[in-house]
C-alpha cells in the first residue's frame, strides 16, 4: 500500500477529521508525506504536529483543547459553554497547573490562568462543545468561585451569572459554598447571595 493510501485511511479512522505526526510515524511513514498533504489542500498545519482535514467541520474549542491537553476550560469561556453568558469570549481562558510552560500558547488566542496542583482538577467536569466534540470545563460553581477571586472579569457578566445561577433550578448553594471556602472567596459570594436571595 502506498503512502498516500495509508494517510487516507488513517484520516478516514479519526472521527474528527485529525491527524497527528506521531500517528504517520507510527504507521512506518515519513511525516515529509503530511506536507504533501498541505500543499494539495487536503490537510492544514493546525499546530505543531497536528493536521487537520480541510473538509472538516473547525472547532476550536476541541483543537485548541487537544493541543493543549493540560488547558480546562475556565472563567467567562466556561460561563459561555455553560450557556450562563450570552457573550462569545474573544479570547479563550484555559487554566493550566502552576508549572506548567508551553512557550507555542503565547501566540494563541488564550487567557492563561494558572492555579496551584491541589486546585487544578478541582470541579472539572466534560461536556460538549458547540460542534459536539468533548471538552473539559470548570462546572459552574467553579467557574462563579474563579471569577469572583480574580481580577479582570466584566461585572456585568459576573452579575448576570449570578443571577442566572441563583434563579436556576439546578442551583446548589451547599455546593457553591463548599467551592467558595476551598478557593477563599466565601465573603464576596456571601455578598452576592444577601443581594440576590
Amino acid at each position: 500500500m502506498d503512502a498516500r493510501k495509508k494517510v487516507k485511511q488513517l484520516l478516514e479512522a479519526s472521527k474528527d477529521g485529525m491527524i497527528t505526526t506521531g500517528e504517520v510515524t507510527e504507521a512506518g511513514l515519513h511525516r515529509s508525506i503530511l506536507q504533501e498533504f498541505v500543499k494539495n489542500g487536503e490537510i492544514y498545519r493546525y499546530g505543531r504536529g497536528l493536521y487537520v482535514q480541510s473538509s472538516a467541520w473547525e472547532d476550536d474549542f476541541y483543537l485548541l483543547q487537544y493541543r493543549y491537553g493540560r488547558g480546562i476550560y475556565s472563567h467567562d469561556t466556561a460561563l459561555y459553554l455553560l450557556g450562563y453568558s450570552d457573550r462569545a469570549p474573544a479570547k479563550y481562558t484555559m487554566t493550566f497547573p502552576k508549572g506548567y510552560n508551553a512557550p507555542s500558547l503565547k501566540q494563541e488566542n488564550v487567557i492563561i490562568k494558572r492555579v496551584v496542583p491541589e486546585n487544578y482538577e478541582f470541579g472539572q467536569i466534560e461536556i460538549e462543545s458547540p460542534s459536539g466534540n468533548p471538552i473539559r470545563v470548570y462546572e459552574l460553581e467553579r467557574t462563579l468561585c474563579d471569577i469572583l477571586r480574580g481580577s479582570g472579569s466584566d461585572i456585568q457578566i459576573v452579575g448576570e451569572a449570578m443571577k442566572r445561577y441563583v434563579a436556576s433550578k439546578d442551583k446548589n448553594i451547599q455546593k457553591l459554598m463548599l467551592y467558595a471556602d476551598r478557593l477563599r472567596v466565601k465573603p464576596k459570594v456571601l455578598r452576592y447571595m444577601e443581594v440576590l436571595l
